[in-house]
């Protein structure tokens, strides 16, 4: 069976078209360049080149999903699992949660001159690029977050994070951070769900931040997020019950924490995972430990032209060990810059010198941090190698 042949016979016969079509009749919102119906059945992955990290991909797909395969795997149990940052979109210079965190420190203080007698709030406040934030340690940065992610309910929390989303930049590539998110990763989510998979993300970054953006963007609904959270409270407002987030955090989502986190919340083990740094080393390896068809999968940013080339030094989405370690474990290391025909998605369209379009404010630097280096040096702490687990 040609691998043509196999695709529509997987998709069409395997599956049913009608769970394709889903993809274009579903009521959210879909990007441009979202994959048709016919391009699934024809040429999925178009922005992958040919080569072994998309003929492994194929591979797996066509293994776990052809019934009568020895490696077949029922459609329950097709789950697929992505960490978020430097995964399926960019984090570089900083995470974006962080830009987010540093950004709502200015607004409080300037609101509140009072508040600048807090060190944390002082330093994410300080003029300049975030220097003073990235020194303070990783409890610094945790305390940030928490200060700056609390003392008000979901509902309105989500509201702030969409509106500094409608107007923030990324600091180099003068563009929304909505709008880089990796092109070829939105064609594989697609592709696995095309394929009876169920995707789910599973971040160092926090839960209700990402659940604001990651059904329109990525197609995951918020209740396939798994990451970070801060304390809550049930408690009554004018009334209404309201669920109040507290300033203090409650779960660090990384490393060790992740498989744990999968095996709370979904309850299987998944058959498919995707990370970028050594934060996803054990969400990896629970993945691929089984006996089975199992699908390892590193994203290494290699392209310094179209991105950001970084690894073992990078502050922000360190890779050491895995990359050290995937031929051994059979995981594959993507590479950017030989793996991927195109990074992002071209840019939004612009509505003229005075319009509103993204690509346009984003040019004249409206809503976006004073620009600062791609990988910041040193050994900054980071968030993610915070100590695994709840803390106190």
């Amino acid at each position: 069976m040609s691998r043509g042949l196999s695709r529509r016979w997987l998709l069409g016969a395997a599956l049913g078209l009608p769970m394709v079509a889903n993809l274009a009749a579903s009521g959210r919102q879909r990007h441009p360049d979202q994959p048709t119906v016919d391009s699934l059945l024809t040429n999925p992955l178009p922005s992958w080149k040919q080569g072994k990290a998309k003929q492994r991909i194929f591979a797996f797909i066509e293994a776990v999903t052809i019934p009568g395969s020895p490696s077949f795997v029922p459609p329950a149990e097709r789950i697929a699992v992505f960490d978020n940052d430097g995964t399926l979109w960019s984090e570089q210079p900083m995470y974006v949660q962080l830009a987010f965190a540093i950004e709502r420190a200015r607004a409080l203080v300037a609101q509140q001159p009072e508040l600048a007698s807090n060190p944390v709030l002082a330093a994410a406040s300080a003029a300049g690029n975030g220097e003073a934030v990235l020194t303070m340690g990783t409890k610094g940065l945790l305390e940030l977050v928490a200060l700056t992610h609390a003392g008000m309910s979901t509902e309105v929390f989500r509201d702030l994070v969409r509106e500094w989303l409608d107007g923030a930049c990324h600091p180099s590539l003068k563009r929304p951070y909505t709008t880089l998110t990796y092109k070829p990763m939105r064609e594989l989510l697609d592709y696995l769900r095309a394929n009876g998979f169920r995707t789910y993300i599973v971040s160092g970054g926090g839960v209700e931040f990402m659940r604001v953006f990651s059904e329109e963007v990525y197609g995951v609904p918020p209740e396939q997020v798994i990451g970070s959270t801060v304390g809550s409270q049930y408690s009554n407002r004018a009334g209404l019950p309201v669920i109040l987030r507290k300033p203090e955090v409650q779960v660090i989502n990384d490393h060790a924490i992740k498989p744990v986190m999968i095996e709370q919340v979904i309850g299987r083990r998944p058959i498919a995972a995707f990370g970028n740094s050594d934060g996803d080393f054990e969400m990896l390896e629970w993945t691929t430990s089984q006996p089975g068809e199992r699908l390892g999968v590193i994203i290494h940013h290699d392209d310094p032209e179209r991105e950001v080339a970084y690894d073992s030094q990078s502050s922000f989405g360190r890779l050491d060990r895995g990359l050290r370690e995937a031929s051994r474990r059979g995981w594959s290391v993507v590479s950017m810059r030989d793996d991927w025909a195109q990074v992002f998605a071209a840019p939004p369209a612009s509505t003229g010198s005075d319009g509103a379009g993204g690509a346009n404010r984003c040019e004249r630097g409206a809503g976006q941090l004073p620009e600062q280096p791609a990988v910041i040096p040193g050994e900054v702490p980071r968030i993610e190698e915070a100590p695994a687990g709840r803390q106190p």
